[in-house]
């Protein structure tokens, strides 16, 4: 593989390991101790991703909040944020939603070649649409990103996302924040979904650090070959 962006996937969980419950609104995990110390993470990447169903279901902001943060950004020669990236198979997005509609900042969607063509009538003015292959070519997004520019990539999930980038072995780092409630829903969605991972019984990822926030705790496991550095 070329060149591509260091890949830092973050998620926050339930104690039984799902990142929603059932209901309609979002299920803050999170508490605002650890809300900023993401905010800081986000301030250092280069681009933020998150799949098309966390912006139909979420319709996050993706934005650093901090004004000091953004400042800092600013003085580097950076924007304000980090650029916004999503990946697509069936194409549905809303130009309306918030990743598209906040932030002086571009916005890239990586979409599967069947609707590559009418993801750009739609978002036609408000993002950039990359035909990313059929089916969707993760390590060719990564180096398309790098070639933008993009040397530190943060991935905010949600599950299908997660599982794509755990599965191909492409996460550099990854943390995982647990907070004490159980959702005990079957039907509510996970950090990931069933599939053949590269790290298990005979290949564990590391953990590099354990640290208690507030109520919940940030697990930061690094792949098997790679140092902390």
């Amino acid at each position: 593989m070329g060149e591509r962006p260091y890949v830092l996937a973050s998620v926050a969980m339930s104690i039984d390991g799902f990142i929603d419950d059932t209901s309609d609104e979002p299920l803050a995990l999170s508490n605002e101790a650890d809300f900023d110390r993401v905010d800081e993470v986000r301030a250092g990447c280069d681009a933020i991703l998150v799949g098309a169903g966390t912006i139909r279901a979420d319709d996050p902001r993706l934005l650093v909040r901090s004004p000091a943060r953004r400042a800092a950004r600013v003085r580097r020669g950076l924007g304000e944020t980090p650029l916004k990236v999503t990946l697509t198979g069936g194409g549905d997005l809303d130009p309306s939603r918030r990743f598209f509609a906040l932030g002086d900042v571009e916005k890239i969607v990586y979409a599967a070649g069947p609707g590559a063509k009418r993801v750009r009538e739609t978002l036609s003015g408000v993002a950039t649409v990359v035909d990313a292959g059929d089916p969707l070519d993760l390590p060719g997004v990564l180096a398309d990103l790098s070639a933008r520019g993009v040397r530190r990539l943060m991935v905010e999930g949600g599950t299908a996302v997660h599982t794509l980038f755990l599965a191909s072995g492409l996460v550099d780092e990854l943390h995982v924040v647990i907070a004490p409630v159980f959702v005990g829903a079957g039907d509510a969605p996970r950090f990931v979904g069933a599939a053949p991972f590269p790290y298990g019984r005979d290949r564990r990822m590391r953990l590099a650090e354990a640290r208690p926030i507030g109520d919940v705790v940030l697990l930061r496991y690094l792949p098997p070959e790679r140092s902390d550095a």
